[in-house]
């Protein structure tokens, strides 16, 4: 991605929403917004009930992925409530994407801050299409960053001029953007996060098992990395899971948890739909990247 809006935001945007076509016991997290920033054509086929409901009937990676995203999401919103509930007041979104937590949770949110960091094409379409609603919304802070080309060593200051406080705590949201980034651009924002809060604060972001990341997982997994590569948004980063907690601990932060995607699932959801986000399925409704995503949270403090 040079200077266009992220496509993968907006499919994930996607399955947000649709969420909401899910039974209810399979449904955590509503993303109202979710089908705006998607093509106008497609969100119309994905609004439409009937074919919507038919298709869940089916196994298949439709229905997987939309559950899927379900629980990635509830995951994190969790944290966020966790974190502001014992008194956090800082939120900072890093690749926030199509991410409308400060909107979705804009009722837990009250009194916090929530600064967004994101690619300035990604974040120009966001702001533009919310701004068209004419329903209210929580208030973000949006600091356009190239994480690729700005120096992660100026975000700190970027971030102090729009009202963050490092003295105080702050819960950092990287979701979905790891596995895009090169090495060189990980190490560079993982020693800027690090000096972004006092004692308290959190990381919390998802990853790849580096195995996904080079094509040595099995076929699907081969197929969605060349299919993500061929709209120009390849994945570049993984690590293997036995490893994080001592990389982590190598620049001074403390791996809280590591939980897979299965695991949240058998814990978030009755076990009919906890079967869909499983580690081993058949290859017929196998989701490639379903068993590899996996959710860290760090200490900062």
């Amino acid at each position: 991605m040079k200077d266009r809006a992220s496509q993968t935001a907006a499919m994930v945007a996607a399955a947000r929403a649709l969420g909401a076509q899910l039974p209810p016991q399979a449904q955590l997290a509503a993303d109202p917004d979710g089908f705006r920033f998607v093509h106008p054509t497609i969100a119309a086929a994905l609004r439409e009930r009937g074919a919507f409901t038919a298709a869940l009937r089916l196994p298949g990676p439709l229905r997987r992925w939309i559950v899927y995203m379900q629980v990635r999401t509830r995951v994190i919103d969790d944290a966020l409530r966790e974190f502001v509930a014992a008194g956090g007041r800082q939120v900072l979104l890093l690749g926030a994407g199509y991410d409308c937590r400060a909107h979705r949770l804009a009722e837990h949110l009250e009194g916090a801050a929530v600064f967004e960091v994101d690619h300035p094409a990604t974040q120009r379409r966001k702001r533009k299409i919310l701004d068209s609603s004419t329903q209210p919304r929580g208030a973000a802070r949006y600091l356009p960053w190239d994480f690729e080309r700005q120096p992660m060593a100026d975000l700190p200051a970027a971030l102090a001029a729009a009202g963050h406080k490092a003295s105080e705590p702050t819960l950092v949201v990287w979701e979905g953007v790891t596995m895009y980034l090169t090495k060189d651009a990980i190490e560079a924002t993982v020693a800027a996060v690090r000096v972004l809060g006092s004692a308290g604060s959190r990381l919390v972001f998802t990853y790849f098992d580096r195995a996904h990341v080079l094509g040595q997982a099995p076929w699907p997994s081969r197929l969605a990395r060349a299919a993500v590569a061929q709209v120009g948004e390849p994945w570049r980063w993984g690590w293997a899971p036995a490893e994080l907690p001592g990389w982590l601990a190598e620049r001074r932060l403390e791996l809280v948890s590591d939980t897979s995607m299965p695991q949240a699932a058998a814990r978030l959801l009755p076990a009919r739909w906890a079967r869909e986000v499983r580690e081993r399925a058949p290859w017929r409704a196998r989701l490639a990247a379903i068993g590899y995503e996996r959710i860290a949270v760090t200490g900062m403090g």
